[in-house]
């Protein structure tokens, strides 16, 4: 099933992210963790392609099994950097041959070690992406969004025309990264619609459980943390079972309060950790309606 189909039925839905291994060492144990994932039954679920395509040789092998063992529809990430058209087309063929239908079209993180001369890369945005998936077959495709700005954008004003591109190109729906103040997305939401952007947008949340690893993954983002995120973080962060506690319960927070002012999707960033995603699922089972997970 198509994603866009799935978003248009206009009820909450709650989607999981997954993330393949670097290594064939750690396969079965990543499959494992993507079945168990998988067996809570979301609407749908992502798996991430690596930078430079370290790792994006298992995205297809973890995203088919997904969907032929779990009947979960399953969401291919696909970079562009370090590509050529050729790869990329080949690529295509086989999500296609894989009966996948769903793709996450992302310009993807430039490596440091460059395996391709960038004059030899076929695309350089995801918008030029976005178009060459539309045009080489029928596919649903998303794209990321930032709601407090891309990184490398100047401004809002800019972030969001490149958006609007991506649109343009064909881009079903929008991801954003991760956020931790709804009123954030809220603010990036009306100026979004404003300029004309309607797909629909889907909240990406991750559960916070290790401090150590969220200090790393904000000096990187960029996110910005509300002074209640950091005091959970002060007061929990060196316990890892109240930091877990705290983190799921925050995330659910989150969440509800999304649902409740007309935000249907969200996506969550697991971490390929099944019993935070369990736990989520379990903490809004009446209110997606979903009580056997």
């Amino acid at each position: 099933m198509k994603i866009s189909e799935i978003l248009n039925k206009n009820v909450p839905t709650l989607s999981f992210e997954v993330f393949p291994p670097k290594t064939d060492v750690t396969l079965a144990a990543v499959m494992k963790t993507t079945e168990e994932v998988a067996a809570l039954r979301p609407d749908f679920m992502s798996v991430t392609f690596g930078a430079g395509g370290t790792t994006g040789k298992y995205t297809l092998d973890i995203s088919e099994n997904i969907q032929n063992k779990f009947g979960v529809p399953s969401l291919a990430h696909l970079t562009c950097v370090c590509s050529t058209a050729e790869m990329i087309n080949a690529r295509l063929a086989s999500f296609k041959a894989a009966g996948i239908e769903n793709i996450m079209a992302l310009r993807g993180d430039i490596p440091k070690e460059i395996t391709l001369p960038r004059e030899k890369w076929a695309y350089s945005h995801a918008d030029e992406l976005i178009r060459a998936i539309k045009e080489y077959g029928d596919f649903c495709v998303g794209g990321a969004c930032y709601p407090e700005t891309h990184p490398e954008s100047q401004n809002r004003r800019e972030d969001i025309a490149n958006l609007k591109k991506k649109t343009e190109a064909g881009c079903d729906f929008l991801t954003t990264q991760m956020f931790f103040d709804n009123n954030i997305l809220f603010n990036f939401l009306y100026h979004l619609r404003e300029a004309g952007v309607n797909v629909p947008v889907i909240a990406g949340i991750m559960p916070v459980t290790n401090a150590v690893q969220i200090r790393r993954i904000l000096q990187i983002s960029g996110t910005q943390l509300p002074q209640r995120f950091k005091a959970i973080l002060d007061k929990f962060g060196e316990t890892p079972a109240a930091m877990t506690q705290a983190g799921i319960a925050y995330a659910t927070d989150q969440i509800i309060d999304l649902y409740a002012n007309g935000v249907n999707h969200v996506h969550i960033y697991t971490m390929n950790n099944p019993a935070v995603a369990r736990k989520i699922s379990e903490n809004l089972s009446d209110i997606i309606g979903r009580r056997q997970l």
